[in-house]
């Protein structure tokens, strides 16, 4: 990544994305590294829960017709419901055992490839080693940024259903309702990404900055301004291609699958998951690079140096700037 960074802030969409495919590929040994300690796991993750869900999901509709047609009272009842009761709980074990692996893997995968991103733009000697060095050093404020965001989040998503309740018993079910409807969603949808998108810097803010929590949100929200809508896009392409490999997979292993046969079905979800982490990484670099773009179109020089001794200073070969200064980069003197 040997671009100056006053040119930095002249990359658009296509740009970024350039960008991100040339670091990836002559860093390929680091990236494929990274991808097959954290992000294929997390694919993995994220997609079997899918496949053992529907399975448990299955089952748990198969007990609870059985026990339905069974008279109450009888020993096959009281079998029935004390089986629809465990499979109850085995789910939502599933589902917490799950969510934590997932954040957990977020978590890693984020570390350890905006690190190295910013490493490569530094032009510094990288190791697979030195990445996992600095995991532990770095996660807990990352895990402070996503609390965070995971409850505004919540909190957004509440409002739209509490907004949704009051739409369906206020408005009429006609043609005007549905265009309402249809420019709710929209604007939903539109919230939701500008959103992640914040959350996406405010991680990287997270990961190079002294900032976390609230304050890499508010400092994520501002680096995006001007460059909202190259945002917006390169993020919205890249939940569509998520959102498609989902799709893929629920239809042909899920809920299809065994109509496949084995060998197809087994095919189809390794090429998603396969699919799935290149999705992860591009889009973690894509952040990174981002961050770097919005930096540089806000005239903060990037200086390669000092960002370099921050990302050293992860190893204890540096003490950083105390406060904001760790990567509050100057403004260029008129």
């Amino acid at each position: 990544m040997d671009r100056p960074q006053e040119e930095m802030q002249f990359l658009g969409l296509f740009g970024i994305y350039k960008e991100t495919l040339k670091t990836i590929i002559s860093w390929r040994k680091i990236f494929t590294q990274l991808t097959l300690t954290f992000i294929l796991p997390l694919a993995f993750i994220f997609l079997a829960q899918m496949e053992v869900s529907a399975l448990i999901s299955r089952k748990m509709m198969h007990t609870d017709f059985e026990r339905h047609i069974t008279r109450p009272g009888t020993l096959r009842y009281d079998k029935l419901t004390d089986a629809l009761n465990s499979e109850w709980i085995a789910y939502w074990l599933l589902k917490a055992t799950y969510f934590t692996f997932l954040v957990l893997f977020s978590l890693f995968s984020t570390c350890a490839v905006v690190y190295a991103t910013a490493s490569i733009y530094t032009s510094r000697n990288l190791t697979f080693t030195d990445i996992i060095s600095v995991i532990p050093k770095v996660w807990k404020r990352l895990t402070v940024t996503f609390v965070c965001v995971f409850v505004v989040l919540f909190i957004y998503n509440v409002l739209a259903i509490l907004i949704v309740v009051f739409y369906m018993v206020h408005f009429p079910d006609n043609a005007f309702g549905i265009v309402v409807f249809h420019l709710m969603l929209i604007l939903y949808l539109v919230g939701f990404i500008y959103m992640s998108i914040i959350w996406q810097m405010a991680c990287v803010v997270s990961v190079l900055e002294s900032s976390y929590g609230p304050k890499a949100m508010m400092k994520g929200n501002g680096l995006i301004k001007g460059k909202r809508w190259v945002a917006i896009v390169a993020f919205s392409k890249l939940y569509l291609s998520f959102f498609a490999v989902q799709i893929v997979f629920e239809v042909y292993v899920v809920v299809y699958g065994r109509t496949l046969g084995v060998w197809k079905r087994v095919g189809v979800a390794v090429l998603c998951v396969v699919v799935l982490s290149k999705v992860f990484l591009f889009g973690l670099v894509v952040q990174t690079i981002l961050y770097l773009v919005c930096k540089s179109y806000h005239h903060e020089n990037i200086d390669k140096s000092s960002l370099g001794d921050l990302l050293q200073g992860y190893h204890g070969d540096y003490v950083a700037l105390n406060g904001d200064d760790n990567l509050e980069l100057e403004q260029p003197q008129v």
